[in-house]
């Protein structure tokens, strides 16, 4: 179990920007990893109230469950790595194993409200070092959807904020709103919902 705060700094791409951006930094396809974000919920999002989102994370035949909740400044983030029946227990029963998460998580839901499985969101990304900080490329599918992200994940909120936007000044990429993935796949599929 760990805990550590999470500050970083997004903006949605174009694909050509994305293209642009992978060949500006000189990004081998080789370096793209994928991983699968599988997302909890109550039916009431109970979690999404508190402004908090679980999830497990799937990299290869690794699997990590995250809480993220709010922190005075960014996130903060109560990860435990779970073993492949404990993953697929959860995905399958809403059930968290023992540990750190699920205690988390208890202080936020009643046991009267369990927790489901609402779906996964996969990504491809590509991560360099730069500036003192981690820039993360990401191509994203989820619900018949896909979109492209620009990552800046920082230790110094105000020096991270500057060296991004200059970055995307530098580089003409217009500044955009962007909600984080949770968010994102949670609207489109709320968005699906009432078609």
């Amino acid at each position: 179990m760990s805990q550590n705060i999470e500050i970083e700094f997004k903006n949605m791409l174009t694909e050509e920007e994305f293209h642009f951006l992978e060949k500006y930094f000189k990004i081998e396809p080789e370096q793209f990893k994928e991983q699968i974000n599988h997302y909890f919920e109550t039916n009431s999002f109970t979690l999404k109230d508190h402004r908090s989102a679980l999830r497990i994370r799937e990299k290869g035949s690794e699997f990590e469950m995250t809480l993220k909740q709010p922190a005075e400044t960014g996130l903060l983030e109560t990860n435990q790595m779970l073993t492949t029946g404990q993953a697929q227990e959860a995905l399958s029963t809403g059930k968290l194993p023992e540990g750190e998460v699920k205690d988390a998580v208890e202080k936020l839901i009643k046991d009267s409200e369990p927790l489901q499985y609402f779906g996964s969101l996969t990504t491809v990304r590509a991560e360099i070092e730069y500036k003192d900080g981690l820039l993360v490329l990401d191509h994203s599918y989820y619900l018949n959807t896909e979109d492209y992200e620009l990552e800046y994940e920082v230790t110094d909120e105000t020096e991270g904020y500057q060296i991004f936007s200059k970055l995307l000044e530098e580089l003409k990429i217009p500044v955009r709103p962007t909600d984080n993935k949770i968010k994102r796949f949670y609207t489109t599929k709320y968005n699906l919902l009432q078609e």
